[in-house]
C-alpha cells in the first residue's frame, strides 16, 4: 500500500481527504501543521505529500524548502492543495519543486489521478 501524508490545517478537509483516500487503497498519515508534518515525513518517508500552503506558523512554501533540502525527503512528489488560484502562486509552487497544484474545492477523482501518476 502507497502512503500519502497530508498536512492541512483545516480538520474537515484533513478527515475527509483522508477518509477518500484511505477508501480508494492508500494509507493515510496526516498533520495540523507544518512543523509537524515535515517530521513526519522524515521519519515516515511517504510515496506522496499532500499541502496547504495557508497555515499558521510554518505556511506551505516553507514545508516544500524544508523538504526539498534534506537528502531523506527531496524526491518525495509534492502536491499543493490550496484555495489559492493565482496564476503567480501556481508557478511558484511549480519552480519549488511541487509535482502539482490542486485547487479546493478539489474534484476527488483528479486527486487520486494525480496522487497515482506520482506513485506509478
Amino acid at each position: 500500500m502507497k502512503t500519502v501524508l497530508i498536512i492541512e490545517d483545516n480538520l474537515e478537509i484533513r478527515e475527509n481527504t483522508g477518509e477518500i483516500l484511505e477508501l480508494t487503497g492508500f494509507t493515510v498519515l496526516s498533520s495540523d501543521n507544518g512543523r509537524h508534518g515535515i517530521t513526519l515525513a522524515v521519519d515516515s518517508k511517504p510515496d506522496v505529500i499532500l499541502c496547504d500552503i495557508m497555515m499558521p506558523g510554518i505556511d506551505g512554501y516553507q514545508v516544500i524548502r524544508e523538504l526539498k533540502a534534506n537528502p531523506l525527503t527531496a524526491s518525495i512528489p509534492f502536491i499543493y492543495i490550496t484555495a489559492s488560484c493565482e496564476k503567480s502562486e501556481v508557478k511558484l509552487a511549480m519552480d519549488m519543486g511541487a509535482y502539482g497544484y490542486i485547487r479546493k474545492p478539489f474534484d476527488v477523482d483528479e486527486l487520486v489521478q494525480l496522487i497515482n501518476t506520482c506513485v506509478e
